[in-house]
């Protein structure tokens, strides 16, 4: 199961290390989503982080820095929701619902499907899925391993993330929650999510 994690809309001190330090914990691949930023604010943060970590990283919004920065790739919101002409790399969707995940998941490695549950990060950002209807996703092949979950996602909901046949958990508060904590705590912590996946 894919473990990847969003970064906190905003930046703060010591955050490359804290994305390198998720890379070397486990998590497969960090979308780096800055909705409030700009281009070479995203720039500033890549330049600090090694060749290594930046081919893990999937940008929102600013796709112009996949190729000088060596990215994974991008991701599709409301904000840039088509692939340019010339590009051929990796590609992800935010779908809203089963619909959308039908409509958008064959183009794309993988999509997102937010909010499964009750948001971590976001006050009042609740569920828009009963447990009925993932079950029934699940059974028609809607949700598959192409299908990643998101929105509220913490470790103990992994195993029942992988009865649906999810093939990922996207973490961005519970993950992120952790840059607070001393690094012995955050090791810790990180290497529990990674146990669980």
């Amino acid at each position: 199961m894919l473990w990847i994690t969003i970064t906190r809309p905003d930046f703060f001190p010591g955050e490359s290390v804290f994305i390198s330090r998720l890379l070397a914990s486990g998590v497969d691949i960090v979308h780096l989503r800055k909705p409030g930023a700009t281009a070479a604010d995203c720039a500033r943060l890549l330049d600090e982080l090694p060749a290594d970590d930046r081919r893990r990283i999937v940008v929102h919004d600013f796709f112009e820095l996949v190729e000088p920065y060596g990215l994974r790739g991008i991701h599709l919101n409301a904000r840039r929701s088509t692939v340019p002409d010339d590009y051929k790399g990796h590609v992800s969707r935010s779908c809203h619902s089963l619909e959308e995940v039908k409509l958008y998941k064959a183009a794309c490695d993988y999509v997102f499907l937010s909010p499964i549950f009750d948001s971590v990060s976001k006050q009042g950002y609740a569920s828009a899925f009963t447990d009925e209807a993932l079950k029934q996703a699940s059974s028609e092949g809607i949700i598959d391993r192409k299908v990643v979950a998101l929105g509220g996602v913490t470790p103990d909901k992994i195993s029942y993330l992988r009865r649906l046949g999810f093939g990922g958990a996207a973490m961005l508060g519970c993950v992120n929650n952790l840059a607070v904590l001393p690094e012995k705590e955050q090791a810790e912590a990180l290497r529990n999510i990674s146990l669980r996946l």
